[in-house]
């Protein structure tokens, strides 16, 4: 999140694949203005929503029920200012968001979480956090 730091005040953040909801509330206590979560399993939808509710978050916040990939796929450029996504490991969704952003910037700034086996297309920034990376996409 320090990386991602300035761009965060009153930024419109995405949470893709967003679990319990971490990366989008930590974006909102750094300021973000609004913060838009896609989740698909019953049991983080419930954790994510109780975590909302837990940091008073629900006028910044808004939880969408879906495939996160789908959601993605139906974004036109630029609808976001940043985007985080932990996609599950080894079922191809991180190359496949990757290369998506890369047709269609939705947001200014992507960073995706995936294994440090697999090799995103350029020119992401890989940034190595023991057996896991994250790699940044900016739009130009």
């Amino acid at each position: 999140m320090s990386i991602v730091q300035p761009e965060l005040p009153n930024a419109r953040v995405l949470d893709l694949f967003a679990g319990s909801g971490a990366l989008g509330l930590e974006a909102l206590s750094r300021g973000a203005r609004e913060a838009v979560f896609v989740e698909l399993g019953a049991r983080s939808l419930s954790a994510l929503r109780s975590n909302i509710q837990l940091v008073g978050a629900d006028a910044e916040t808004s939880v969408h029920r879906g495939d996160a990939l789908q959601f993605a796929f139906g974004l036109a450029a630029n609808e976001f200012d940043i985007a985080f996504a932990d996609p599950p490991y080894r079922l191809g969704l991180a190359l496949e968001l990757a290369e998506r952003w890369l047709t269609t910037p939705f947001a200014r700034l992507l960073g995706i979480e995936h294994e440090k086996s697999v090799q995103l297309p350029a020119p992401g920034d890989r940034r190595p956090y023991g057996d896991t990376v994250v790699t940044l996409y900016r739009a130009e």
